[in-house]
């Protein structure tokens, strides 16, 4: 068995997401307590006592998502269970770089909130929406936001075969769902996320990021790390910073990730986090690539609990 981890990014939150995981695993609360005093914040509280609306902002929807991440990577890492190579959609990369070791918890969690704050509050002005299209080739989806006069739209995250995430101005995003729609796509459906992300309209953000980036102490990696950039591992060469900072203005191959994950000879994925998404995404890549993995999600204890009696055999 060859084990992959692979983390979520924005979109998968619900209020109480994790919460009894947290309220049955002691490693989960310690955490948590890590998370909450490196940010002098309460996390659980976001986490569990918000409403979806201030779950869904980008600035604790980040912070959250990674806090519950790496609750569930402690309880794994107790019992001895650790992966051969990791990946993360988006967000998910800082997940990831942790799982290697190669930022601490407390430093994730603070470029992690700063990262959130800051693609919440130096997006531009305006109504921004992505979109979901299903069933069209990564070339008709570019064809597709090239034909848009309706404003501004791209294709941003390249998720799986004939999966294709667009991002931009409301209005534009509506209408590239159109043009999708007439060009044979299945669906096209719009995601609870509020920003121009992996756009150059976070301009501004990646510039202040790259700030933070400058202050955190980058460890060696304990395993490698596909980067969302070009769907490679990283490589002691990369500058981390500036592929950190290029990250949010730049699209995500995360299909080509999984891609490479398998090529690698990763056989057992385990998408740790909320929802199932990249679960989805997994099945479809190994499809495409005629070749059998085993698909694991945790994201709450049932899942956690049927996960370790498989990956402890």
């Amino acid at each position: 068995m060859k084990i992959g981890y692979i983390f979520p990014g924005q979109g998968t939150q619900t209020v109480g997401m994790g919460k009894d995981i947290y309220d049955k695993y002691e490693e989960a609360r310690n955490v948590y307590k890590i998370i909450d005093k490196s940010l002098n914040e309460n996390i659980e509280e976001l986490t569990y006592k918000k409403t979806q609306e201030e779950l869904n902002k980008t600035e604790n929807t980040q912070i959250t998502i990674y806090a519950m991440s790496m609750a569930i990577l402690e309880i794994l890492k107790n019992k001895g269970i650790k992966p051969e190579v990791s990946a993360g959609l988006s967000l998910g990369e800082y997940s990831a770089l942790t799982t290697a070791g190669v930022i601490s918890i407390e430093d994730g969690a603070k470029i992690v909130r700063t990262r959130g704050k800051l693609m919440q509050n130096l997006a531009p002005e305006g109504n921004w929406a992505m979109a979901a299209i299903i069933g069209l080739e990564d070339e008709k989806v570019e064809e597709v936001c090239a034909k848009v006069n309706n404003g501004f739209v791209k294709a941003v995250n390249y998720n799986c075969p004939g999966q294709v995430v667009v991002s931009g101005e409301k209005e534009a995003v509506l209408q590239a769902m159109e043009y999708a729609k007439e060009l044979g796509a299945r669906k096209a459906i719009e995601l609870k996320t509020s920003g121009p992300f992996h756009t150059e309209k976070l301009k501004n953000a990646s510039i202040e990021l790259k700030k933070e980036l400058e202050k955190i102490d980058f460890k060696e990696f304990e395993i490698p790390v596909i980067k969302n950039l070009n769907g490679n591992a990283y490589t002691k060469e990369d500058n981390m910073v500036e592929i950190l900072s290029n990250h949010v203005i730049s699209p995500v191959k995360f299909g080509k990730s999984i891609e490479t994950m398998i090529n690698m000879g990763v056989d057992t994925f385990v998408e740790i986090g909320p929802g199932k998404t990249l679960s989805g995404f997994v099945k479809k890549v190994s499809k495409h690539l005629e070749k059998e993995v085993t698909v694991l999600n945790i994201e709450n204890v049932e899942t956690l609990e049927n996960a370790l009696e498989l990956l402890s055999k």
